[in-house]
């Protein structure tokens, strides 16, 4: 059986103050017991906040993106390299805001996973389907052309990334795919893994994953754990994720 993970993206959320109140909650009451790990994915400006609060503790850390350049004249940018020295385990790579916000292609997305690799990051790349896709009937197609070009990208180190599905209709909605819909998902993806021969990738569950529905998810024999946002701000929420 593979490890359970749940990360918890705070999005562009946060402050020093609380910030440290969160963190040490989470640093003094999680407790792993080496089939589950708990990490968070923080704001740039708050990474060497949280490598300080979390260093010692059984939580990791990560950014929620990177850029797919080393360095050179991209201002604004944060390249893989310089979150890494900030004790970083992870890094977000493709999340549907940065896909629909900033335009960020299946390309784009492919190279920002090579480079958080290259780097020494596990990238954790984000695919998933829109409302509209869905009810067309292209979910298996959408996500599998994302989760394609990252293989792509990456091979023949597929076994060291972490694969995201997170269905675009359900985040920050309330809405949430039922456990069938989302196995039936991660289902297509472990397929397309193991064609690369990674099946053992952690496949993780996003969209409105709260401490009342976690349990049922990962129950799935896909669902590895979740990419966990709003809920990642509330220490009591998050906890009680972790430990479903």
């Amino acid at each position: 059986m593979r490890d359970k993970l749940i990360v918890g993206n705070w999005k562009m959320n946060g402050g020093l103050a609380t910030n440290a109140r969160l963190l040490d909650r989470l640093a003094s009451e999680w407790r792993g017991d080496g089939k589950r790990a708990l990490a968070v994915c923080v704001p740039t400006p708050y990474l060497a906040q949280a490598q300080s609060a979390l260093t010692g503790s059984m939580l990791a850390w990560g950014a929620q993106d990177v850029s797919e350049h080393p360095g050179g004249a991209y201002t604004g940018d944060v390249s893989a390299a310089m979150v890494a020295e900030f004790g970083c385990r992870y890094a977000l790579v493709g999340h549907s805001e940065r896909r629909r916000l900033h335009g960020e292609s299946d390309a784009v997305v492919a190279a920002k996973a090579r480079a958080a690799l290259a780097a020494g990051l596990t990238p954790i790349a984000c695919v998933g389907e829109t409302l509209e896709q869905r009810e067309r009937g292209e979910t298996e197609a959408v996500v599998a052309r994302q989760v394609d070009a990252v293989i792509a990208a990456v091979e023949p180190e597929t076994a060291r990334t972490v694969v995201a599905y997170e269905p675009v209709w359900a985040i920050g909605t309330g809405r949430t795919a039922s456990p069938a819909q989302a196995q039936a998902v991660h289902a297509v993806l472990r397929a397309r893994l193991a064609a690369a021969h990674a099946k053992d990738v952690c496949i993780l569950y996003g969209g409105s994953v709260k401490a009342s529905n976690a349990a049922a998810l990962f129950a799935m024999p896909d669902v590895d754990g979740a990419l966990v946002g709003g809920a990642s701000l509330d220490a009591d929420e998050f906890l009680s994720i972790g430990r479903a």
